[in-house]
This record gives structure tokens, sequence and C-alpha cells, in this order.
């Protein structure tokens, strides 16, 4: 017989009557009701164990679920979540199993549904890639180790009491931990300077530092777009490596944890840059030794990071170049005295020592800053060629 959702209750109810009044065999009578026989036995069993509650639709959910949360569990991840309002699901596990290390850890799906419903939980955005292309100092080189790479930047910056605070931060890649999350009045190649030089002198000096194309760290315009600063970091050893234009999410652990700061300190601390500083510097040692990162197997950056074993000794007064090498001194004017004529190499060299490499069977040169190719000097016409400007 065909059934109705508004009537299911009562066909039960009358199939129960027919099978106590035992007129008619169960397979007949299951026949007749349309149901198979194990439905009939299910309905005549539960009829006898509750009554006639039990037949009523059980919830399909089950009774005891792994995944369930007592009200003190969830209780306990609100109030985490609360104090630590950036952090997602994964991050508020973590320290969760820190903070009750007597407790059962809740599965990630069940932290990540309690903050939910709590209305804790923002959606990710998402950012598309970026061409693959890049130039020589475009390498988005990797980080394998601590201090393979430095990424550095300018966050963007607020006021308070008037007073613009902008952080300069610098982030070891690998470990993730901030090195650096300082206000600066400043954003001339001298104050980074002054800054980088107390981060080398403290933890060493890494192999390559990562920025955008922003001034201090390249210009638009300059031989390879160096700066006094990216060029200063070439004498020491250190290859500049750049995000490609329009492709901030190449830096994006960095940019995340600006984000991270921007919703949990700017705007927010009243006082002027030396209270501002003074919560940067106690958020930085929470993000360094508390807070756990995905990225690092939810560790924290101080478990990770180890300083460097390339000590910063100081700046070099001159630079040493092999045997044949012809050295030229870069003026002020950004040229070098080649055979008695003045080919222009760059301003950002200025006060620098490049070193000049002959070519075999032609008047043209190499140009070496340090140990990195520059491009090729041809005396012929007495140009400059940077490398990313020369056909392969």
């Amino acid at each position: 017989m065909p059934w109705k959702e508004t009537d299911k209750m009562e066909q039960k109810e009358m199939f129960i009557k027919a099978m106590l009044e035992n007129e008619k065999p169960f397979k007949h009578l299951c026949d007749e009701f349309g149901i198979s026989e194990k439905t009939g036995h299910k309905w005549k069993k539960r009829f006898y164990e509750q009554g006639k509650l039990g037949l009523y639709e059980k919830s399909r959910r089950p009774d005891n679920s792994p995944n369930q949360i007592d009200g003190d569990t969830a209780a306990e991840l609100i109030c985490l979540k609360n104090a630590h309002n950036a952090w997602g699901p994964k991050k508020i596990r973590e320290l969760y199993a820190k903070a009750y290390p007597e407790k059962d850890v809740p599965s990630l799906s069940s932290v990540k549904r309690i903050l939910e419903k709590a209305g804790l939980v923002e959606k990710k955005r998402i950012r598309k890639p970026c061409s693959p292309e890049c130039t020589r100092l475009q390498q988005q080189i990797k980080a394998e180790v601590p201090n393979d790479v430095w990424c550095i930047d300018f966050k963007g910056w607020w006021k308070s009491n008037g007073e613009i605070c902008e952080p300069f931060t610098v982030r070891d890649r690998y470990s993730r931990k901030i090195l650096c999350a300082k206000l600066m009045t400043s954003k001339s190649s001298e104050a980074v300077r002054t800054v980088m030089t107390e981060l080398f002198e403290k933890y060493g000096l890494p192999k390559v530092i990562h920025s955008d194309n922003g001034s201090p760290f390249a210009a638009p315009n300059g031989l390879l777009n160096l700066t006094n600063l990216s060029a200063w970091w070439i004498t020491l050893g250190i290859l500049p490596d750049r995000s490609m234009k329009g492709c901030p999410g190449q830096n994006g652990s960095l940019e995340r944890m600006h984000a991270d700061m921007a919703k949990e300190i700017e705007g927010k601390v009243p006082g002027g840059i030396r209270a501002n500083q003074v919560v940067i510097d106690c958020w930085v040692k929470e993000y360094n030794s508390v807070r756990p990162n995905e990225a690092i197997n939810m560790k924290t950056p101080d478990e990770i990071y180890v300083k460097s074993d390339r000590k910063y000794l100081g700046d070099y007064d001159e630079i040493e170049y092999p045997p044949g090498f012809q050295v030229r001194k870069v003026n002020n004017a950004g040229t070098i005295i080649v055979k008695g004529l003045r080919p222009v190499i760059g301003y950002a060299l200025r006060g620098l020592q490049v070193g000049l490499k002959p070519i075999a069977d032609s008047n043209s040169f190499d140009v070496f800053l340090s140990d990195f190719l520059l491009g090729t000097l041809d005396m012929d016409s007495v140009c400059f060629y940077p490398l990313n400007e020369l056909k392969s």
C-alpha cells in the first residue's frame, strides 16, 4: 500500500493491532502493509520493549560520538580563542593540548565546529598565483634551514595620539621567527641599515634577503634596481631576492604576519610610538615562543630557529678580487675611470669597489660587485650593460 508521511505513525499502530489479533500469518501481514519482514519484526520488537513510544522514528545520530565535545571543553576552547582572537582552529587546538595535558585533545573538526558555532572563525581570502617568470634578482629562493632567507618589509602605518606608527619587520622564512618589528621614524637606507646592522650582530648573516620592489630595498630606475642598502648586502655575501611586481603573495608569510599584527594591534593602542612599541615587543615574544605555526608542524618559531654560523664582523673597507681583475672605485656620480674614460656603472654603488674581469679577444669586461656579476662593460661604446638586459 502507498504510505504518506503524515500517517506513518497511524499505519504502524494499525500494523501492531493486526499483529496482536493474530488472524493472518506474519509474512502475509507484512506484504499487506507493504513492508519487509525485517521491518515488521523491528516494529514488533520495539513495541514489546517500549510500547507505543517505540514506534516513533529514532534520530539517526549515534548515541555516542567520538567527535562530541562536552560543555566544559567547549567553554575552554572558546575562552582560549577569545584570548587569541587572530588564531585559527589548528593553533587553538595545539594551545589546548598544552594548557590541559591531562585531558583528551578534541579533533580538529570538532574544535573548528565549536568555534564556528560561536561565530569566532573567519573565512579565508585566497589570492590567485602570479606568473612564474622571474629575473636573476627574482628567483623566489626557498629556505631549507634557518637563515637561508630573511624576509623584510615595512608594514602599513597607523596613527596613535597623532604619531605615525610604521613597523619595519624582519622574519626568518624557514622558522617563521620574527627577528625585528621596530617602529621607525624614517624609511631611509641609512635608518634601515642601522637596524640591519644590529640584527646581523645579534643573529649573524643570512644567505638571502627577500623584499618587495619598494624603497629603500629596490630602486625602479637603478642598476638591477639596486640601492645603497641592497648593494651593501652584496658586499657582505648576502643575495638580494625580490617579489615580482604586483605579487605580494610571494612574500606571503610576512604578509600574513602583518595581517595578524593589523588585526591585534593596529589602531588599538593609545600613547603614541612608545606605547605601541611596548605592545609590539610583547606580541612578538608571544608570536615566537607561544603561538604554534602550521607551516612548521605546529611548533613555535623559537623551537626551530638557531643563529647563523656566518658571523658579522663589520663592513669591509676594501673588497679583494681574484688575480687578473682590475679594481675600480665607484665615485659619487656613479662612474669609474677606465683607460681615461668614465663609464657610468650605477649611482647605488657609489663608494664601493667593483672588479673588472677582462673578456678574452674583446675590449670588454665582466663587472663584479664582490662575487656578484653585475653585467658587461663595453669599452668600444663606453657603455655598461647590466646582466638582466643581455640576451642569453
